[in-house]
């Protein structure tokens, strides 16, 4: 569950505003945008990446200690992408197979057809 920012009580995720001391959770009233609050009572433009790089727009900048666009610099922004084990070794080269079939079928009949004319004159 996570933690009011304001009062420090735990809340449903699902809450509008804190049922305690009814400080705002998410953004606009709408339970889709998060809205990140400094609990500490300091800027969040510190440590936001978008104020980092200065591609932040947000009219409270520098100084917002609530924000939807907060991404914490210390976090990147797209994770580390790993190969899938499917797609190294022999199990990736039958992967490779099945997925050009069409493409292989159409090459070797291309193949048999110029070596039969070939042989034939």
């Amino acid at each position: 569950m996570p933690i009011c920012p304001q009062c420090q009580k735990p809340v449903d995720a699902q809450e509008l505003s804190c049922p305690y001391c009814d400080n705002p959770l998410k953004a606009f009233g709408h339970p889709g945008i998060p809205l990140y609050q400094s609990s500490d009572g300091t800027s969040l433009c510190d440590r936001c990446t978008y104020h980092l790089d200065d591609t932040c727009n947000f009219p409270q900048r520098p100084d917002a200690k609530s924000c939807t666009l907060f991404h914490d610099a210390s976090v990147p922004l797209v994770g580390a992408k790993e190969i899938p084990t499917s797609q190294l070794g022999w199990r990736g080269f039958k992967n490779w197979l099945y997925r050009y079939r069409g493409l292989i079928a159409i090459a070797l009949l291309i193949l048999i057809s110029v070596t039969i004319a070939l042989s034939s004159s």
